[in-house]
């Protein structure tokens, strides 16, 4: 018997042992699922408490959504694809880097703006406005009344002739004669009839790249500054000068050429930049003119190919263009009540109405806004913006006044934070507490049994 006895007791510690590790096991089958789901508590109120975690998707896919339905700043770095092979560069050459964005617009805070920029509180623009991105302008303040897209980038097809008018205009004197060559003749689209052979003075010249959109004679006017790539150096340079950022001339007639693109925006700096010269006002007011012919034909009239010229009250003059790849551009200007306004679309189609009556609606708008008075929500800058001195933010409606750099940085904070940032803190800190009292519960339960367990043994 005395010798059985250490082996029960063996057998014993043995058999409570198993029921130690068994209540172990329970345990711990109870305490990690309670465990865990304080786990998962934690992270879910985390992720709940933190501002936008779940509703900032949500308003970015509407932004977007909105964005997307108004059709606006699509094609804000670069125009939209072109439809055929215009703007491949030559063999051996890169395509053109598209042009940087300045940090701040150029004209003003809301000149970056997207889809329609008007003042608060003014009628909505007419409606049959088909074009992707218009400005509506004041030709003598330079005051941006109203706009679509602004700054997004397109082609400016025969409009940036009103790039290269001013460039012939400040180096070439208007009694320069220019002799025509093939090339000239050559030239595709719209053409004034120069050849061979004829003889054009710069001022018959820029009257007919101005009236009649002539191809041919941009060109000659690119060779009489020094040839095509020398006119557009100057032509660029000029852009980059008066403040026309988003614009590159690629070809000197507006044809579709590698890296071609310009803005509303731009194209207003450029008309109203051009309207100051006499030659440049004469030649777009003009209805038409006597213009030489070339291997001895004589004369022939030219017309001016501006549809508001005649019938619209005030009408100064403006520009047509088109390409496949830019659609159909306008600009046109006109003078009432002393107001002098400019308008330029861009991208339109002629259905249901040609731009220029596009642009007699929105020069109409533009008359209304003026004469109530409304704050414009633009500038057209006269130089580049370095040179440009700070605007003043209550000249401009909408614009937006500085914020204080303690609170700019707690609102930043507030919209960037992480789902365990302030707000969830607390929350952390209480899951932490509810996660220590489980894991205290499941020792006393432990030690409980334990006791329970050595009171049996014995």
């Amino acid at each position: 018997m005395a010798g059985s006895v250490p082996g029960w007791r063996v057998g014993a510690r043995r058999v409570t042992s198993g029921s130690r590790l068994t209540s172990v096991r329970h345990a711990t089958a109870r305490f990690v699922p309670a465990f865990v789901v304080s786990l998962l508590a934690l992270v879910v109120a985390a992720l709940v408490s933190a501002p936008g975690a779940s509703a900032g998707p949500k308003q970015a896919r509407k932004a977007q959504s909105e964005t997307e339905e108004q059709g606006a700043c699509q094609a804000r770095q670069l125009p939209p694809p072109p439809i055929d092979t215009s703007e491949e560069p030559p063999p051996g050459s890169p395509s053109p880097e598209p042009l940087p964005i300045p940090d701040d617009p150029v004209g003003g805070p809301r000149m970056g703006d997207c889809g329609i920029v008007k003042p608060d509180d003014a009628p909505a623009p007419p409606g049959g406005i088909n074009a992707a991105t218009w400005v509506v302008s004041d030709l003598d303040s330079g005051e941006v009344l109203a706009a679509k897209d602004p700054h997004a980038r397109e082609r400016p097809a025969s409009l940036i002739k009103n790039l290269l008018a001013i460039v012939v205009i400040r180096e070439l004197s208007p009694d320069k004669v220019v002799r025509g060559t093939q090339e000239d003749a050559n030239q595709e689209g719209t053409k004034v009839g120069i050849g061979p052979g004829g003889e054009y003075t710069v001022d018959q010249l820029l009257h007919a790249l101005v009236m009649e959109s002539g191809n041919d004679a941009a060109w000659a006017l690119a060779r009489a500054l020094g040839g095509v790539d020398v006119a557009l150096d100057k032509m660029n340079a000029l852009a980059k000068e008066i403040g026309a950022l988003d614009t590159r001339a690629a070809t000197p007639s507006g044809l579709d050429g590698p890296g071609m693109t310009t803005s509303a925006y731009d194209q207003s700096l450029i008309f109203r930049a051009a309207m100051r010269y006499e030659e440049f006002a004469d030649a777009a007011a003009r209805d038409s003119m006597e213009f030489p012919g070339h291997d001895g034909s004589g004369t022939f009239q030219i017309y001016n190919d501006n549809g508001l010229l005649e019938d619209y009250e005030g009408f100064l003059g403006g520009k047509t263009g088109f390409t496949d790849d830019s659609r159909h551009t306008y600009v046109g200007a006109a003078e009432q009540d002393d107001r002098r306004l400019s308008v330029v679309l861009l991208r339109g189609e002629r259905n249901p109405d040609p731009l220029s009556e596009q642009g007699r609606k929105l020069l109409d708008y533009g008359f209304e806004l003026a004469a109530d008075d409304y704050r414009p929500v633009g500038q057209l800058v006269d130089k580049a913006p370095e040179a440009q001195p700070k605007q003043d933010a209550g000249d401009v409606e909408g614009v937006r006044k500085p914020v204080d750099e303690a609170s700019s940085s707690t609102a930043q904070a507030d919209t960037e934070r992480s789902a365990f940032g302030n707000v969830g803190l607390p929350l952390v800190a209480l899951a932490a507490v509810a996660v220590l009292v489980t894991v205290g519960m499941w020792l006393r339960r432990r030690r409980a049994r334990i006791a329970r367990a050595n009171r049996t043994s014995a």
